[in-house]
């Protein structure tokens, strides 16, 4: 079985740093997808209440029959949430058919629409009572980061963000390394946009790999954790066979030079949904 390297985390365990992500995974094709992955050795599932798709990844684990303390399954509470955070969770586990789940988020802080703080206060709650191993963020700034660590001294463990080589969020990214947050990206191919580039692929083409292959492995060597999704099969397998694809540091300087502010998603600030 391929060995992915773990990330440690805050709290004192760890997440397998690459992963399969389930945006926009249709519900229909959700457990043939997910099972694609576990057979081909994904340890680490990336899901959330708002992709409408926990029943087919709950419905994979179990038929998969791989030991659950060998799997790594996150899910986030959505926007509309916040002041009921108990209740989604017990929605989510009931879809999942678990009894917890390794990694929960707050999706998005939606400061226009949400109560994140809120939100948070009820994540810690939910770790304490053994419903979730993990609490983290997704798609969190600066500012509101600050906001959730000042209220409960309590430090997300990941913070999941949209981060790709021509949207890298170098000053996020330092910020979570003071506080000891793991960075982990979501889009971390562009969307694809990331790989058409002459940078990308030229160092493809020299060691022999495709353009997406460089990306993800640009990711793991900054040591951030990455779930690409696909809804090819071919394409799964491509994204997890990284063995034997090594960058060197001229390479990943190189990939760093890319940052064009090109965010793809909603800015966290201004989100209204």
């Amino acid at each position: 079985m391929k060995q992915i390297p773990n990330v440690q985390l805050l709290d004192g365990t760890s997440i397998p740093q690459l992963g399969y992500g389930t945006y926009q995974v249709d519900p229909a094709e959700t457990f043939d997808l997910v099972r694609t992955a576990l057979e081909l050795g994904h340890r680490h599932i990336d899901t959330a209440a708002l992709y409408a798709n926990e029943e087919g990844v709950g419905r994979a684990i179990k038929e998969s029959g791989i030991p659950r303390d060998e799997l790594y399954v996150t899910t986030k509470v959505w926007n509309d949430r916040h002041h009921e955070v108990p209740q989604a969770m017990a929605e989510s586990l009931e879809r999942l058919g678990l009894d917890h789940v390794d990694l929960y988020l707050v999706h998005w802080p939606a400061p226009v629409v949400g109560d994140y703080r809120t939100a948070w206060q009820e994540l810690i709650k939910l770790r304490e009572q053994g419903l979730t191993t993990s609490i983290g963020v997704s798609n969190f700034a600066i500012s509101h980061l600050d906001q959730i660590i000042a209220d409960t001294d309590v430090v997300p463990v990941i913070n999941q963000v949209e981060l790709h080589p021509t949207f890298p969020q170098t000053e996020l990214v330092a910020h979570h390394q003071r506080l000891g947050i793991v960075t982990e990206a979501w889009a971390p191919l562009g969307k694809g946009a990331d790989l058409d580039g002459e940078v990308v692929g030229s160092i493809a083409s020299r060691i022999d790999a495709t353009p997406a292959q460089v990306v993800l492995a640009w990711h793991l060597t900054k040591g951030y954790v990455v779930f690409p999704k696909s809804a090819n099969p071919k394409r799964i397998a491509e994204n997890f066979d990284l063995d034997g694809v090594t960058l060197t540091a001229d390479d990943v300087a190189a990939i760093d030079t890319l940052d064009a502010g090109n965010r793809q998603g909603a800015d966290p600030e201004t989100a209204t949904f």
